[in-house]
Parts: C-alpha cells; sequence; structure tokens
C-alpha cells in the first residue's frame, strides 16, 4: 500500500535536518524541527513548519531522547520520522519504538539494523553470499591467551576492532606478539566504555588500505540496486575528511564485481531505503566486506551528484511504499563530484575541534558547486555536537576539473572567528599522491604535517606533475585488476574561548 505523508519530524540537527527538510517542502510534505537550548537560534528550526524543544545541549537530554521524540511526533500528528545521521539514525531499538506507535521511520527496519549494527552479525549474514572477508576470526573473543593463538594463526600485524563499534573506538593495531596483550586490554575497555559492549574479534592488518563504499538502496518489494562507489580514503581519527565518487581506481569489471557484493549484502538482511557497504581495499586491489551503514551516509552528496537521484526523496519515497522506479542498467556515472568536510577544526593542531563565532561567513558560489550547511554569520560554533560546519561539494565533467573547481570554490569560501579544514582541503587538492589517485587511508599520517598549511606550491604545476603520475598508476592499477566532541575536548574548548 502506497501511503502519502503530510507531515514529517526529522530527528536530528544541523545541515541534514536541513537537508532533508528542503526534499521535504519539495514533495509538499510539512516538517517538524526538533531542537535543544543551544539550537534554540538554528536555521533548521527556522525553516521548519513546528518545531520542538527537546532539553538541554548535551545529546543524552536532547536529541537521543526518543521516547520524547516520539511522543512529541503522536503529539503533532506526524506521518514519519527521518533520523538523518548520527543520533538515532542506526538504532533498532528506536526504529521498533517509532513501529509500534504507529508511525513510520524513514529508514531500513528494526531487523535489518540489528543485523547490520554487529560486526559479527553482519560477517554472519553474508557468508552464504560468498562476499569476500578479510582473513581472521568472525566470532567475539574475550580470552587474551585464546586471543593470541588466534592472531598468531593470522600473522602479523593484526587488527583488534570492537564488534559494536564505529568511528576507531575499540580499534587496536598490533604488529607482533609482545604487544597483543596490552593492546586487546585497550581495545575491550575502549569498547566498554564506547559502546557498553565489550566484544572484539581478530582479523588480519590490510596494508596500504583504501576505502571504498557503494551506496545502496532498496525497496520494500525485493529490489535492490547500487548507485556506484565513493572513496573515502582520506580521513582523521577514521573519520572521513575527502570523500568523492567515482573512485579513481576502479575498474568497470571491478565496479561491477564490488557492486553486486554490495547489493548481495544489503540482500542478506532483506535492506529497504538508503543504506551503505564498506569494503576494504589493499594495495593490489582484492576488497573485503568491512560493514554497513544502515542509513543516508554524511557524503551522500557526490553521489547525488554523479547519479542524478536525490537519495533524501528516495527515502521518503521507499518509506511510503513506492518500489524503485529505475534498474540498475538505467543508472549512469555522470562525471565526477568531490566533498569536503569543512569542519571547525585546526589542521595545524592535529585537528583539535574550535569554537568560537562565525564574525564572518561567505560560501562560495558558481557553477557546479554546492555547499550544504546549517550556520549563517554571526552564529555560535557550539561545542556539544560534531564540529561540521558545512559540506562543501562540486561537480564536473571530469576528475582533473573537479580538483580545480575545489581549489577555486575552497579560496571563494570566507570563514573566520574559528580554524577549519579548508586549508587542509587546499593542501589535499594540491597534494601530487591525491591528484594522481596514488593513496590509502595513511594519507594523513604520510603525507600531511602543519607546516604544509604554509606552503603554498605553485597549482599548475603540481598538477602537471601528477597528472603524469595519474596516467602511470592507472596503467599499474588496470593491469592489477563516514561524531560528538569528548568531554576532555569540550573542557579544553571552554579554557581556550576563556583564554582568546
Amino acid at each position: 500500500m502506497t501511503l502519502q505523508f503530510k507531515k514529517v519530524l526529522i530527528a536530528n540537527r544541523g545541515e541534514i535536518a536541513l537537508r532533508v527538510m528542503r526534499a521535504c517542502k519539495e514533495m509538499g510534505i510539512a516538517t517538524v524541527a526538533v531542537y535543544s537550548d543551544a539550537d534554540r537560534n538554528a536555521l533548521h528550526v527556522q525553516y521548519a513548519d513546528e518545531a520542538v524543544h527537546l532539553g538541554p545541549p548535551p545529546s543524552k537530554d536532547s536529541y537521543l531522547l526518543g521516547n520524547k521524540i516520539i511522543a512529541e511526533a503522536l503529539r503533532l500528528k506526524v506521518d514519519a520520522i527521518h533520523p538523518g545521521y548520527g543520533f538515532l539514525s542506526e538504532n533498532a531499538d528506536f526504529a521498533e519504538a517509532v513501529r509500534q506507535a504507529g508511525l513510520t521511520l524513514i529508514g531500513p527496519t528494526p531487523e535489518a539494523m540489528r543485523i547490520m549494527g554487529s560486526k559479527l552479525g553482519a560477517k554472519e549474514a553474508v557468508k552464504h553470499f560468498n562476499i569476500p572477508m578479510v582473513p581472521g576470526v568472525n566470532e567475539a573473543i574475550t580470552d587474551v591467551q585464546a586471543a593470541k593463538k588466534v592472531a598468531a594463526q593470522v600473522g602479523f600485524p593484526i587488527l583488534i576492532k570492537a564488534s559494536a563499534g564505529g568511528g576507531g573506538k575499540g580499534m587496536r593495531v598490533v604488529n607482533n606478539e609482545e604487544e597483543f596483550e596490552s593492546q586487546m586490554q585497550m581495545a575491550v575497555s575502549e569498547a566498554i566504555t564506547a559502546f557498553g559492549d565489550g566484544a572484539v574479534f581478530i582479523e588480519k592488518y590490510v596494508s596500504k588500505p583504501r576505502h571504498i563504499e557503494f551506496q545502496i538502496l532498496g525497496d520494500n518489494f525485493g529490489n535492490i540496486v547500487h548507485l556506484f562507489e565513493r572513496e573515502c580514503s582520506i580521513q582523521r581519527r577514521h573519520q572521513k575528511l575527502v570523500e568523492e565518487a567515482p573512485s579513481s581506481v576502479l575498474t568497470p569489471e571491478l565496479r561491477q564485481k564490488m557492486g553486486k557484493a554490495a547489493v548481495d549484502v544489503a540482500k542478506a538482511c532483506n535492506y529497504t531505503g538508503a543504506g551503505t557497504v564498506e569494503f576494504l581495499m589493499d594495495e593490489k586491489l582484492n576488497f573485503y566486506f568491512l560493514e554497513m551503514n544502515t542509513r543516508l551516509q554524511v557524503e551522500h552528496p557526490v553521489t547525488e551528484q554523479i547519479t542524478g537521484i536525490d537519495l533524501v526523496k528516495a527515502q521518503i519515497r521507499v518509506a511510503q511504499g513506492e518500489a524503485l522506479w529505475f534498474a540498475q542498467d538505467e543508472l549512469k556515472i555522470n562525471g565526477h563530484s568531490i566533498e569536503l568536510r569543512v569542519c571547525a577544526e585546526d589542521p595545524a593542531n592535529n585537528f583539535l575541534p574550535d569554537i568560537g563565532t562565525l564574525s564572518e561567513y561567505k560560501i562560495p558560489q558558481g557553477f557546479g558547486v554546492r555547499v550544504d550547511d546549517s550556520f549563517a554569520q554571526g552564529m555560535e560554533i557550539p561545542i556539544y555536537y560534531d564540529p561540521m560546519i558545512a559540506k562543501l561539494i562540486v561537480h564536473a565533467n571530469s576528475r582533473e576539473e573537479a580538483i580545480a573547481r575545489m581549489l577555486r570554490a575552497i579560496s571563494d569560501y570566507t570563514i573566520s572567528g574559528i580554524e577549519t579544514t579548508l586549508p587542509f582541503g587546499t593542501f589535499a587538492m594540491n597534494n601530487p599522491h591525491f591528484v594522481s589517485g596514488d593513496f590509502d587511508t595513511k594519507f594523513i599520517e604520510n603525507y600531511f604535517t602543519p607546516a604544509s598549511l604554509h606552503h603554498d606550491a605553485d597549482t599548475a604545476e603540481t598538477i602537471v606533475g601528477a597528472l603524469i603520475s595519474s596516467q602511470l598508476f592507472a596503467s599499474k592499477t588496470t593491469t592489477q585488476n563516514e561524531s560528538t566532541a569528548s568531554e576532555a575536548e569540550i573542557l579544553w574548548l571552554k579554557n581556550r574561548r576563556t583564554l582568546r
């Protein structure tokens, strides 16, 4: 049965709340915003048709109050709830509560969330589809001595990962047997602190790994497609800073193979709505299933740019009971898109979050430039949430043109009053390894230093040299066939603001 939503509550804040509200407005759907004390004057609150106050700034007292959000949705006669990303977006209990309340969650089922919410559960679910897996053990281990034997069998270096984790928490690289016990104890401790679950598993550490993810979309009738890949290897603290689509290293054959694997992962949990299947790729272009994110991704705009598919509208249409209106062979890659996360962070100081007032704020404009943000000049950056201010997205006919457009857009972006990742974006776009496509998740560790921000290399010379490298790298690969501030950070930021 096809529904027609008349009113949707967006259980989130910031740019993603605005992004969803704009899609709803175009579809003739009224919107309800939720907000904390810190966001009382936020743009998403001003844009919505109605707004509901949740509580004090900390997430646990506001945006994570699932029962209160559902109660307010019922009071306001809302038809559906869109969780955005972060907060409650992958909380199976919240999804179940929404369903029990007679409302529709614009997202996957609670059952799919539960399966893919556990890395071990996800591996168990997909093993029948012959999805490539990183060598290792696929069940939780708590006994240190038993785990040490497994690590020796897998072969060092190995990776200890929290089953319920994400964002690099509960994750430890172990290079040899001597450091294994201490690293495992720290991983378990981190996992318990961050997720309330100390379960960990062990797998082979992949050298020079690339982070490649596939956007998938499924309906309630068993139709699932992929909307190609995103390259997300440039990260700090296991969180992405630069994303692009398509990847510069995938051949058409490899793209087809990985795309099929992504669709099979989604089939393993009867997935509906928008989701992302993440893969790890080694230097020989072997790929391994990493995890599935059962929500919209921060970097979804680059996929929208190359496919022409509005993913938020697609989520809503699927939630209303519509079947997918296109088939896999109808999807084509159009040009190239790059996204830079513009965060209130200081790249010269280990990307430490920054706070302050946007004394000057002017976004870039022009052909092929898109900015998804939620701030205006004079507004203050809250200390309680993720430090992302905006997403700067460019689209062009080729990767080379997209890089040049991103450099222009960064130079046209004016932000003062706080430190941001814009200077890092300039560094990355000028770096020969990025331009050539010859990089991995250790890009920042291997090539970036604070001093790099003060050396404005000749852009034309850099790009010409990198393009030559790009041809060589492409030739070689062809033959080879995604947080909130911690309490410590908040304290540091408060002290820093006092000193200013």
